[in-house]
């Protein structure tokens, strides 16, 4: 809940707890993809990539995007859970504790988000929707579909924890596999998991539900949430409110993230800032390059970028539940870390600004007046495929090339 008139608001340089794990201050390196798991392999860049953000002052790093399915991935280069590791998993979280951070991964299924002509499964979907990456159609889940989803994901879970992960964040936002089910516009089951918001809810429910179970408290769980999928029709803030007091009540989650767009129809909604539609158009293949001629401009808008950008939406979640809540969004300085603070928020979530600065924490809290030098140009949303790094950084090497 909002903090009552009179309670101090805690420093962001302060110890906080999720769950049975206390991170030594309140700022949390967000999920970002790496780029750095060529045809899913766990790589030496990877641990490098998050010891880097671990040395330069964070309590915890989130690692992206481990798939709990084959066919969730986003595309071949993506790490699902099942595979073999060659215990770099262990080596990665070793190297991060080391640091004295705790380390998170992030955990979700990408639903028609996946590249069907890299991955070579099709993908899932509430429905028969496009899956615009792989030119290709998802295939409705079935019930049987819907059951191995949950399964995998209690899959992911125990692999985070045997790992000694500290944390894991179910990916329920971005117009991934469980946002698809939550959006009225891309879920048109006339089942139990379509229709109604209960209905659509159902599926994110028994994930959070069955991880619990399984896991209790053996690691800490976060769960990533669209507030608002930023396309007419699709899941809005009253929603949001709802399956947020439906999650704690079903005690699944130890801390929500709150996040929106859809990286299915509206991905800069998430980011805010310049589109940077040529540089990412340049990283596709030709035919892909074709279509973005056409469908760019309409799916990669600029929007006005402000501090703190999801804190009024947020603010909406906080008021209704009381688990401890992230702010994600524009975080770039004191100022806005400490309106977080002050709104109830206990931890802040950053990223385009670590990658800009992987130092930045340590900088902030050696001067209260240092801003990120990030410009919010968006150009490092272009280098995914090569390994995730802001271009404003010359001097950081990129990864060799995926093929």
């Amino acid at each position: 809940m909002t903090l009552a008139p009179g309670t101090p608001s805690p420093d962001v340089f302060s110890p906080g707890k999720i769950g049975n794990v206390t991170l030594r201050n309140r700022i949390v390196k967000a999920a970002t993809f790496e780029g750095r798991t060529p045809k899913g392999r766990i790589t030496q860049e990877l641990i490098d990539f998050h010891t880097e953000y671990a040395r330069g002052g964070v309590g915890m790093s989130t690692v992206a995007y481990l798939a709990t399915s084959p066919e969730g991935r986003t595309d071949k280069h993506c790490y699902h859970w099942g595979m073999d590791d060659g215990g770099m998993l262990r080596k990665l979280t070793d190297a991060v504790h080391a640091e004295g951070a705790a380390v998170s991964a992030q955990i979700g299924h990408a639903g028609a988000v996946a590249n069907a002509t890299s991955t070579g499964l099709r993908p899932l979907g509430p429905s028969r929707i496009a899956a615009p990456a792989g030119l290709s159609v998802t295939k409705a889940c079935t019930e049987a579909d819907i059951d191995r989803v949950v399964e995998d994901h209690v899959k992911a879970a125990r692999g985070a924890a045997e790992a000694g992960f500290d944390a894991i964040e179910v990916h329920f936002g971005h117009n991934y596999l469980v946002s698809e089910f939550l959006s009225p516009k891309l879920n048109r089951r006339k089942d139990s998991y379509g229709g109604s918001l209960e209905n659509r809810a159902r599926l994110a429910r028994r994930i959070g539900r069955a991880i619990r179970d399984a896991m209790g408290d053996r690691i800490a769980v976060t769960i990533k949430l669209n507030m608002d999928d930023g396309v007419p029709g699709g899941f809005w803030i009253e929603e949001a409110v709802q399956v947020a007091k439906w999650l704690e009540q079903d005690g699944s989650a130890d801390a929500l993230v709150m996040t929106v767009g859809s990286s299915l129809l509206n991905p800069i909604y998430l980011f805010k800032g310049e589109a940077p539609l040529a540089e990412f158009a340049a990283t596709q293949p030709p035919v892909i390059q074709m279509g973005m001629k056409v469908v760019g401009p309409r799916m990669f808008k600029s929007y006005p970028y402000t501090d703190a950008y999801m804190l009024d939406d947020a603010r909406q979640i906080r008021d209704a539940v009381s688990l401890p809540m992230m702010l994600l969004g524009g975080i770039v300085d004191r100022p806005s870390i400490d309106k977080a603070m002050d709104s109830g928020f206990e931890f802040v979530a950053m990223a385009r600004g670590l990658l800009r600065e992987p130092d930045l924490p340590l900088k902030m809290q050696a001067d209260e007046r240092r801003r990120s030098l990030c410009v919010h140009c968006n150009r490092c949303m272009a280098t995914i495929y090569q390994g995730s790094r802001c271009v404003l950084r010359e001097h950081v090497p990129a990864v060799p090339a995926r093929g």
